[in-house]
């Protein structure tokens, strides 16, 4: 048999039990509550026929006043009559389960009705001033008198509903007892027939889960398992659990050790490949560092031999003027002095300037990685307020709206934080689009979740926007997606992309063509003080 069907049976059993005495003690309950209720509602009916009784013998009080001091101008209130009618159908209802009760409210109403009655003549014999008549009618009610059969009736009334109320009290008072002998039981019962439950579901088991529990401590500290638990039950298939994991976890370790071996084996290739990547971007650096001091040689010689040809073809075109030479002749010599050798002169020095301009770009780009960076908690509000001070020309000159928001504190070097910002915000003032007002917004983000240590930072505008083909070549250098709306050699983002990543963070951008242009940055916060 499983230990789920034992367990339901021997929990069935003092189930059972407890819902008997349960089913009692809810009646006990439910009959302690409806004499309760009872109780209190005798009380009720004692208390609205005490509203009864007391107006009416005030009002015979208050009449006979009236008579004796012939007070003519005395009158019932009309609503004494209409409390005294509401009150009474109160009480009616009250006892409405008892129809004696009723019967003796009815002829309460019907005594009350006739003092009314009397009343009222006494009150009208007062008015006319025939207060012998009052008299005689005081002395011929003296052997009938309304008030007392009232009072009588209402004292018949209250002592039925006090016996009534005696007899539910004694009848609480036993639901009452009854209810608590039951609660006493049930209690007892439940906690005897939990002990049984207990002792019979645990008598058997103790050493098979002692054996259990002894194979889970051995494979908690990766020891060999003792022998299988016998039977069919869930602690034999626990136990052939345990078995098995076992076999799993020594499979597992077998597996653990020749991935850590192969994991070992790929980080020394890893390493060895980032010393690799580490020394040849070090020769490239260098490698362009060199071909750019050696081309410049060749190019100041270009550019001062253009300059001596210039100076040279003005020397032939003096000799020309005054040499004897025709007209027609002396004119074709300084046409090609002009046209041909000039033109040529023209494109030879453009080049040369052109080629200057490249390599210093380059040498730029290889000053980048090789520049020691002093960082500093660097506060980027006044950083970008110094750029912004720096292109103020830039700024009127296309009458761009800056929105600088709280830009908080970073960890960097501060020069080159310059040069990221400047970039970013120059790219925006010069890329405005010419048919709107520019707009330029300058703020910072929260970071992703997860990511605590770098802020996230965004140069918007509204301006050309850049075409979605050229997003993947964004930060490559050389690279110029407007033509020649700006001037410059296309490295300034690739610039940006070395600085913030030897900063421990990373850019990116979003873009519409023709809309405008985001670019966002991370950068790690002044707390961090990471070093990379």
């Amino acid at each position: 048999m499983r230990l789920t069907t034992k367990g339901l049976l021997l929990i069935a059993i003092p189930t059972l039990f407890e819902l008997a005495l349960l089913s009692g003690l809810v009646k006990a309950q439910s009959d302690a509550e409806q004499a309760e209720q009872w109780a209190l509602h005798s009380k009720d009916v004692l208390r609205q026929t005490s509203a009864i009784l007391e107006p009416m013998l005030i009002e015979s009080v208050r009449m006979r006043g009236a008579v004796l001091q012939n007070d003519r101008n005395s009158a019932t209130p009309v609503t004494l009559w209409v409390d005294l009618d509401r009150n009474i159908d109160r009480l009616v209802d009250l006892v409405a389960e008892n129809p004696v009760q009723v019967e003796r409210a009815a002829q309460i109403r019907q005594t009350v009705q006739a003092y009314r009655q009397w009343s009222d003549r006494v009150q009208d014999l007062l008015r006319n001033g025939r207060r012998d008549d009052v008299l005689q009618r005081f002395r011929n009610q003296s052997s009938i008198d309304v008030v007392d059969r009232f009072r009588s009736q209402v004292a018949a009334f209250q002592a039925d509903e006090l016996r009534i109320d005696t007899l539910r009290s004694v009848q609480a008072a036993a639901a009452l007892a009854q209810q608590q002998q039951l609660t006493a039981a049930a209690v007892i019962g439940s906690l005897l027939m939990t002990a049984l439950a207990v002792f019979l579901f645990t008598r058997g088991l103790r050493g098979r889960l002692a054996r259990l529990s002894d194979n889970a401590l051995r494979l908690a500290v990766n020891e060999p398992l003792g022998l299988p638990s016998p039977g069919n039950d869930e602690i034999a298939q626990l136990d052939e659990l345990l078995h098995e994991t076992s076999r799993r976890l020594l499979e597992s370790e077998r597996l653990q050790a020749r991935f850590q071996s192969d994991l070992a084996r790929r980080a020394d290739e890893l390493a060895r490949t980032n010393e690799t990547l580490h020394q040849q971007t070090q020769e490239n650096e260098m490698f362009i560092y060199s071909v750019s001091h050696d081309l410049r040689a060749p190019l100041v010689n270009l550019q001062g031999f253009s300059k001596e040809l210039t100076h040279a073809c003005d020397d032939l075109r003096a000799a020309v003027r005054a040499s004897a030479l025709g007209p027609h002749e002396r004119e074709r010599v300084e046409r090609l002095m002009d046209e041909d050798i000039g033109e040529a002169l023209r494109f030879l020095q453009s080049a040369v300037l052109r080629a200057a301009h490249i390599i210093d770009s380059l040498l730029r780009l290889s000053r980048v990685g090789r520049v020691e960076y002093r960082r500093q908690e660097v506060d980027v509000s006044v950083l970008v307020r110094h750029v912004l001070d720096a292109m103020q020309a830039s700024i009127r000159a296309c009458e761009a709206d800056i929105v600088v928001h709280e830009l908080p504190p970073v960890w960097g070097d501060p020069t080159a934080l310059e040069q990221v910002f400047a970039n970013l915000i120059g790219n925006a003032v010069n890329y405005l689009h010419p048919e709107r007002a520019g707009r330029i917004e300058i703020g910072a983000m929260p970071a992703p979740p997860g990511v605590h240590s770098l802020r996230i930072f965004y140069v918007k505008d509204n301006g050309l926007g850049i075409p979605t083909a050229a997003m993947p070549r964004l930060f490559n250098a050389f690279q110029r997606l407007h033509g020649n709306v700006a001037a410059g050699e296309g490295i300034g983002l690739a610039l940006v992309r070395r600085m913030v990543e030897r900063h421990g963070g990373r850019v990116w951008a979003e873009s519409t063509e023709g809309e405008g242009t985001t670019f966002y940055l991370s950068l790690p916060e002044a707390t961090a003080q990471v070093v990379v």
